[in-house]
């Protein structure tokens, strides 16, 4: 298999507001940008699908090491909240689980590629953390507020 390095993170201009979201992965010398966003969205919402698309955006099974400064979902795969959601069909006790149309589209994608989640603190200068803030935030201000 493959050994890919996968850098994601999203950003949400208001919470719901205009979001967006980056992703770049990184195999050997090659790297690849991604992007893209929603005009009334959540920060998770825009965290999810960064990684949603990254790993989607790979033609064949990899070794992927995910990197986000998302807690919420690396700690989804860490600490197996997902399996538990998955379990209970997307819920969280008795309440439905936020977004688990992205949360079963991601666990698909984790059965496809062994990923490994690490979090990555935001805004401290990590680079390609930095480079993903840049995609997501430019998205998200690509969308012209309407007065």
């Amino acid at each position: 298999m493959k050994k890919v390095q996968l850098y994601t993170d999203g950003a949400c201009r208001g919470n719901p507001g205009r979001g967006g979201w980056g992703a770049i992965l990184v195999f050997g010398k090659y790297e690849k940008e991604l992007s893209g966003g929603e005009r009334e969205t959540t920060n998770n919402r825009m965290e999810l699908l960064a990684a949603i698309e990254g790993l989607s955006a790979l033609k064949e099974p990899c070794e992927v090491t995910l990197y986000s400064d998302s807690k919420y979902l690396v700690d989804a795969f860490l600490q197996d909240w997902v399996t538990g959601w998955r379990a209970h069909g997307w819920k969280r006790g008795k309440d439905e689980l936020k977004n688990p149309d992205l949360w079963a589209r991601l666990y698909e994608l984790t059965t496809v590629h062994k990923v490994e989640f690490v979090w990555v603190k935001g805004h401290n200068g990590h680079d390609y953390n930095e480079r993903c803030d840049t995609l997501a935030t430019s998205f998200a201000d690509s969308f012209v507020t309407e007065s």
